[in-house]
């Protein structure tokens, strides 16, 4: 499944923290520093004509929820016609930081809802990128139990919403091996270095025939 970048499209990132970047904090780069922006400049690059416009509402710390919360304010009232949304990371990490759990069920539901809502409000074409995880410590690898549950859930919404699937766990986790290690790809396991955010760019405008 790919999607369709019409002239003058409007493009929405959201997520959490990967998605964010720095776009909170850095007045003068409203995409961040990550693969929103390296995506933005792929496709801009080669279609310097088309007018497609491109807005990030990343969000650093934000689960499921958090963007559910925020969706009218921060998606539907923007009326985009592709929207592409990473989130789940978070809604792992707090188990295991701070013992705040979200079940995979509350998190399909939230996640369901926000989809459904963009599918019936405005008919927009839809990315879902997997949440992933490439663990640099030990303890991490046991965060898998609850991470692939979410990655299933996230391939099941994208086949249940026709959306695009960028499946980028199993991307990062290949290209930290052929990197040399995993510091290499997300220097924590989370957060991707600039060699990690050039592969989901790169990824992304793949499903835009880019």
């Amino acid at each position: 499944m790919t999607i369709s970048l019409h002239r003058s499209a409007a493009v929405l990132f959201q997520g959490d923290s990967i998605t964010d970047v720095g776009r909170l904090v850095e007045r003068d780069c409203p995409l961040g520093n990550g693969y929103a922006r390296m995506a933005a400049e792929r496709v801009r690059s080669a279609r310097p004509d088309s007018g497609i416009t491109f807005v990030n509402r990343g969000v650093s710390g934000d689960g499921v929820s958090d963007l559910r919360a925020r969706w009218r304010e921060d998606t539907l009232d923007l009326a985009p016609d592709v929207v592409s949304v990473l989130i789940g990371v978070n809604d792992t990490w707090r188990r295991y930081d701070s013992g705040a759990v979200t079940s995979v069920r509350a998190y399909e539901n939230d996640y369901r809802t926000i989809l459904t809502q963009v599918r019936d409000e405005l008919g927009a074409q839809l990315i879902l990128i997997e949440p992933f995880l490439v663990p640099v410590r030990d303890e991490q690898w046991a965060w898998r139990e609850d991470l692939d549950p979410r990655i299933q859930a996230v391939r099941r919404l994208a086949e249940e919403f026709g959306a695009a699937l960028l499946a980028a766990d199993g991307l990062l986790n290949q290209a930290a091996r052929a990197a040399g290690g995993a510091e290499c790809i997300a220097g924590d396991g989370i957060h991707p270095t600039p060699l990690g955010h050039t592969l989901l760019a790169e990824a992304w405008t793949a499903l835009a025939g880019l």
